[in-house]
């Protein structure tokens, strides 16, 4: 557990273009407040995040990644946030076998109406992240 208050955390988040990124907007608009922590990435869904994308944050700099997607069922490209959840699940063994943390990573489903869950997940990850204290590679 880390007690230094004075630890900011750097968050990359990688977005689904159609939900995550529009539920980000939704709270940017809606002037729903959270930590300045988190380093946005649009992408056009959620599945098209691989392993690498997520190892290679945390290699540069990142102490946490979110991967955000469409809820169960409403993925616009049909199926791939099924795809992305086995992909997680997969990297959450990889990173375990590295000796990381697995609670450095976090996957969420958050559609384009729920900017408020947005906003409080950014909260909830950060503090998440700050309790951990700073990822050292």
């Amino acid at each position: 557990m880390n007690n230094n208050k004075e630890f900011t955390p750097r968050i990359v988040a990688f977005l689904c273009n159609w939900c995550g990124y529009a539920g980000a907007d939704l709270a940017g608009v809606s002037r729903f407040q959270y930590p300045p922590t988190v380093r946005i990435i649009r992408v056009m869904c959620s599945g098209r995040v691989q392993p690498s994308f997520i190892l290679r944050s945390l290699k540069n700099g990142a102490d946490g990644v979110l991967v955000c997607g469409c809820h169960i069922g409403d993925c616009h490209y049909i199926s791939g946030n099924e795809y992305a959840e086995k992909r997680f699940k997969k990297t959450q063994e990889i990173i375990k076998l590295m000796g990381i943390d697995p609670k450095r990573i976090r996957l969420e489903w958050v559609s384009a109406a729920e900017g408020m869950k947005f906003a409080n997940l950014i909260r909830d990850f950060t503090n998440q992240i700050k309790e951990l204290g700073p990822f050292n590679k």
